[in-house]
């Protein structure tokens, strides 16, 4: 890898450790229990250490740079070999002309499969939000479920959010599995209410 420039293009800013780290936000998503995100954490804190002391140009504080939790720690290896983590929206707005096409529209659609308080900390949809909102273009997110406040989710410049589990009548009445298994279906009935919504 020498002489070769390593970028993480990353969707969160998480760091490796800590409350905000790679195992207590992402372990418990993936089935981790409290005393597994406790383990995983204590061997990412040694490792980082191991790094740290062992692999000549690995920056210091390794576990506490933003992006390092990227990827289960994906982002920490990148920073440990002498790279840099990036914003993945700031290079993907780059790679299509995102700004130009903002510029030239009335409304933006965006979409997650979740859209909750990780979508606001540099994922995909805060990004297209956040431009859209300084341009003063109304943005809509379209998700499989929102669990996202709507003042959190206006000052990220959302203007509304529409979950596909509510569209199938909620939680208590089957909404995640129809959601799950008829994704396209839900999609075209809340692209036809938008629509009616926000045409002029």
């Amino acid at each position: 890898l020498r002489g070769a420039a390593l970028v993480a293009a990353t969707d969160v800013d998480n760091p490796l450790l800590g409350l905000h780290g790679a195992s207590n936000v992402y372990g418990p998503q993936k089935g981790a229990s409290r005393a597994d995100v406790l383990l995983l954490d204590a061997a990412l804190e040694r490792w980082a250490a191991v790094l740290e002391r062992d692999l000549p140009g690995c920056p210091p504080g390794l576990g506490v740079l933003p992006g390092g939790g990227a990827a289960g720690g994906l982002g920490a290896a990148v920073l440990a070999l002498g790279g840099r983590c990036e914003s993945g929206i700031g290079l993907v707005t780059r790679a299509i002309g995102l700004e130009a096409a903002l510029d030239a529209c009335d409304l933006v659609i965006t979409g997650e499969g979740s859209f909750d308080h990780q979508s606001l900390r540099g994922k995909v949809v805060a990004g297209v939000a956040g431009a859209a909102r300084d341009r003063g273009v109304p943005c809509v997110v379209l998700a499989g479920r929102v669990s996202t406040g709507r003042r959190e989710a206006a000052s990220a410049g959302v203007t509304e959010a529409y979950s596909l589990v509510e569209h199938f009548g909620g939680e208590e009445r089957g909404g995640v599995e129809a959601a799950m298994g008829r994704p396209a279906e839900g999609l075209r009935a809340l692209g036809a209410r938008l629509a009616r919504q926000w045409s002029r």
